[in-house]
């Protein structure tokens, strides 16, 4: 795969790939589209990708206006660049199938130099992009995660998640040789040919724990940087449950036990 960096604009910009999971979110997704655009970026422009993950709620349809009348199923349309530098796609899932399938489909699709994984449903800040792409803008990382424990007094949340969350990190943490306080996180962005590298096969939230091992596989350190996050409950919309808990134990050992080396070769 070519080097990301022939992307590069010849003014000097780059692009930033966000990828955005949709599912049942026709409360949400336009305020965090907005949230999105009002960031400062200097020299970054922006490529939002969403993928509509089967939605019933009426978010697809929502969704094939901004498109601006995509027909054929599972096409993609391209909005104009606006004049902040940030252009729209939107790719239809015709059946649920899971925040992972979602997000391989976005990841195939991006063209930016950095790619970074944006929930939809306002946990995350989007004013926090600029910290999480600082190492990789500057070449000091290839991986950053944006860490919502890093942050003094952030354990912000429901205890037993965070509790879960924990643990979660930790057992990763045994298997892959990463330092993480955060394997969980939302905020996920990497340079886009470390991860259009990987192969995902995980459909739902076993995403998260497959993604961690094979950067390890690769022997790519991933960095951590604090985020703020504002948790909602399941009764607001909330996805994730237990059974995606012991899903992604399984994941853990599962690529875990199949990394020849669990010995990262770079910081």
């Amino acid at each position: 795969m070519a080097d990301s960096s022939a992307n590069r604009q010849a003014d000097g910009r780059q692009t930033l790939s966000v990828v955005i999971p949709v599912y049942n979110e026709r409360d949400t997704w336009r305020d965090l589209l907005a949230r999105v655009e009002a960031v400062a970026l200097a020299d970054v422009d922006r490529e939002i990708i969403l993928v509509d993950d089967g939605s019933t709620d009426g978010t697809r349809e929502q969704l094939r206006e901004l498109s601006q009348g995509a027909t054929a199923a599972n096409a993609a349309a391209v909005a104009p660049a606006a004049a902040t530098g940030t252009r729209y796609r939107v790719i239809f899932h015709e059946q649920n199938q899971g925040k992972g399938a979602a997000l391989r489909t976005g990841f195939a699709a991006a063209t930016g130099e950095f790619v970074i994984v944006q929930d939809a449903d306002l946990e995350y800040d989007p004013n926090d992009y600029p910290a999480v792409l600082a190492q990789l803008r500057a070449g000091q990382a290839r991986v950053v995660y944006g860490s919502r424990f890093r942050r003094r007094g952030s354990r912000k949340g429901y205890l037993k998640n965070y509790l879960a969350n924990a643990f979660l990190t930790w057992l990763s943490n045994r298997f892959t040789g990463h330092r993480l306080t955060d394997m969980e996180t939302c905020y996920k962005a990497f340079r886009r040919e470390v991860i259009q590298r990987i192969r995902i096969e995980q459909n739902r939230f076993g995403f998260e724990p497959e993604v961690t091992a094979k950067i390890a596989k690769l022997g790519i350190g991933i960095h951590e940087v604090p985020i703020h996050y504002d948790p909602r409950s399941h009764r607001e919309g909330k996805k994730i449950n237990w059974r995606d808990g012991l899903k992604a134990i399984w994941c853990i050992v599962k690529y875990g036990l199949r990394s020849p080396s669990r010995v990262l070769r770079e910081g």
